[in-house]
């Protein structure tokens, strides 16, 4: 006879674990943190993990994969598209945070919450070997300093030219590897 190979169960057997877990899993997303034992959270965690991720996806096929987990709990789902998943869309992973609260009363079981990190992410700025080598070959050869002197450029008034949130990203952006590059 096989044996389970992750140990016991949470409480019974493994249908009434997926059930546990959903529940927990749909709570989690209607309430952002919840407050259970150390054992449930961290078996929480990958399955609210992969929901998120499927949410990222957004596609229908996606969404119907988290309603087989989610037990078609139809709020936490939509929840999880429209909300969760637009906050998180820089974030390539750690969606949950798990922090100690202490120990139950009653049966002195070890507490936590678990929560979703919701904060915005700032991406990462990938570097080539190059960048890395180009400093690193520049720093001895010291060059005297220069004198910088502002230009200005006058020209006429574009009269059909109108400002948008993505020309101004784009400007941003270009002051940015600007700056990068001095």
């Amino acid at each position: 006879m096989p044996k389970p190979t992750k140990g016991p169960r949470l409480g019974g057997g493994p249908a009434h674990e997926r059930l546990m877990l959903a529940n927990l899993a749909a709570s989690l997303f209607e309430h952002k943190s919840i407050k259970t034992t150390e054992t449930k959270a961290k078996r929480l965690r990958p399955v609210a993990e992969r929901l998120v991720t499927f949410a990222k996806r957004g596609d229908l096929h996606s969404r119907r994969r988290a309603m087989q987990t989610l037990r078609n709990n139809k709020d936490a789902a939509h929840i999880l598209f429209t909300e969760i998943a637009p906050l998180v869309e820089n974030r390539e992973g750690g969606y949950t945070r798990i922090t100690k609260l202490g120990f139950r009363k009653g049966d002195n079981a070890s507490m936590v919450s678990i929560e979703l990190v919701l904060e915005p992410v700032s991406p990462k700025v990938k570097s080539t070997s190059s960048t890395k080598a180009a400093p690193a070959a520049a720093a001895p050869v010291e060059e005297a300093p220069v004198e910088e002197t502002e230009t200005t450029e006058e020209s006429a008034p574009v009269e059909t030219e109108t400002e948008t949130a993505a020309a101004d990203e784009v400007e941003t952006d270009a002051a940015e590897k600007s700056d990068d590059a001095k």
